[in-house]
């Protein structure tokens, strides 16, 4: 099953499929319910895969991040969980268009060739959920660098990083003239801190997500991104890859789970003949493959745009829009199709229905897409 796709990725998505094949079924359910997928991880790695997103200048791949997205939807569509190294691509940009050279020269090699891990992303608050702005994390300046007080919440994978790049606010909220203002964005080293606490959140599936809590941690001055204050206008890049490559991930178990339903209600008889000639059986399919092929357009747009430096905050909040919700179409689909099959672990129908299903929610909800996409671009009025 082939979705509308260029050919010239091709010799990339057989390279990554090489890797995630040798990790089958049995290894993802075997991880469940939270253990991290070291041996998987170290092969990416080791392949460059990790690397992607790193200048060649610093021992990396220099891909683009149409280049990226395609490594993470073969992931997906390989049958394995790009959650447990997505972070690292889509976090990479704060790095590279924001940091300074000699933060560069010290993080990029290491990350390049596994020896450090960047893959924690500390933005989200308890109290302030999609409302970044509010957050209430604090950084203040101190002889030795700089205090971080506060806490972060839905950190994935802060328990198996090195690094962490973490958003807080350096001027209080109630003290700025602009709310974007007084944020400001850190890179560090989390292993050793003292004051720092990782705590497990269990959840419907393995994205070995945690809470973070800083008391009085002291991080190095130097560990300061850019300017301070400007933090909030830095991640916004982030942001935007972060969308499209969550959206090529969704697409990824779109696939996986329309190539498995295919394949099964094509061999199942039921009533003497398979129960893909059932219209009730074949027209959800379909659909879900149209709404795949629509949103990988999208994707690929965004993602050209991103590339290119131009904006691309619609397209990628679309891509991620429409993706999320044809993966979980065709999720759901192919439950049905599978029937009560469809619920044993050893199909794998259910570990990628419950993988996707997050897409709708996060990184951000689909209900804050819509208002992006009517404030920003139908002029209509704010409604956040």
């Amino acid at each position: 099953m082939d979705l509308i796709q260029s050919s010239e990725h091709d010799a990339l998505r057989a390279g990554v499929r090489e890797v995630v094949e040798r990790f089958d079924g049995a290894y993802w359910r075997a991880l469940e319910p939270d253990r991290y997928p070291e041996e998987f991880v170290a092969a990416l790695t080791d392949a460059g895969f990790l690397g992607a997103l790193v200048p060649e200048e610093y021992g990396g791949g220099g891909a683009t991040v149409t280049e990226a997205s395609v490594i993470l939807e073969e992931i997906s569509a390989s049958g394995g969980n790009p959650s447990a190294c997505h972070a690292q691509m889509y976090i990479m940009g704060t790095l590279l268009r924001h940091g300074s050279e000699e933060q560069k020269r010290r993080y990029l090699p290491a990350i390049a060739d596994g020896s450090l891990r960047l893959q924690a992303f500390g933005v989200t608050e308890p109290g302030a959920g999609s409302e970044t702005t509010r957050i209430r994390t604090r950084a203040e300046r101190v002889e030795d660098g700089w205090r971080i007080n506060g806490q972060k919440i839905w950190t994935s994978r802060a328990l198996y990083s090195d690094l962490m790049i973490l958003l807080a606010r350096t001027t209080p909220y109630e003290d700025v003239a602009k709310k974007t203002d007084g944020l400001s964005v850190f890179i560090f080293d989390m292993r050793d801190l003292e004051g720092l606490t990782i705590k497990p959140i269990a959840t419907m599936m393995n994205h070995n997500t945690t809470e973070v809590f800083f008391d009085d941690v002291v991080i190095p001055a130097d560990a300061l991104i850019g300017e301070e204050g400007r933090g909030f206008r830095y991640i916004l890049d982030g942001m935007n890859a972060e969308r499209i490559l969550i959206a090529s991930e969704c697409i990824g178990d779109g696939r996986f789970v329309l190539e498995r339903a295919i394949s099964y209600t094509n061999e199942r008889e039921v009533f003497g003949r398979p129960i893909g000639a059932n219209q009730g059986v074949q027209f959800p399919l379909a659909r879900a493959y149209a709404q795949l092929c629509a949103a990988n357009l999208v994707r690929f747009e965004a993602a050209r745009r991103f590339d290119a430096g131009e904006a691309c905050a619609s397209e990628a909040n679309m891509a991620k829009l429409l993706a999320s919700e044809a993966s979980w179409a065709a999720a759901n689909a192919a439950l049905d199709a599978h029937g009560g099959f469809g619920f044993a672990v050893e199909y794998d129908i259910e570990r990628k229905f419950r993988e996707t299903r997050l897409y709708q929610v996060a990184p951000i909800n689909n209900n804050l897409v819509l208002a992006y996409l009517g404030q920003h671009v139908l002029g209509l009025p704010k409604s956040y």
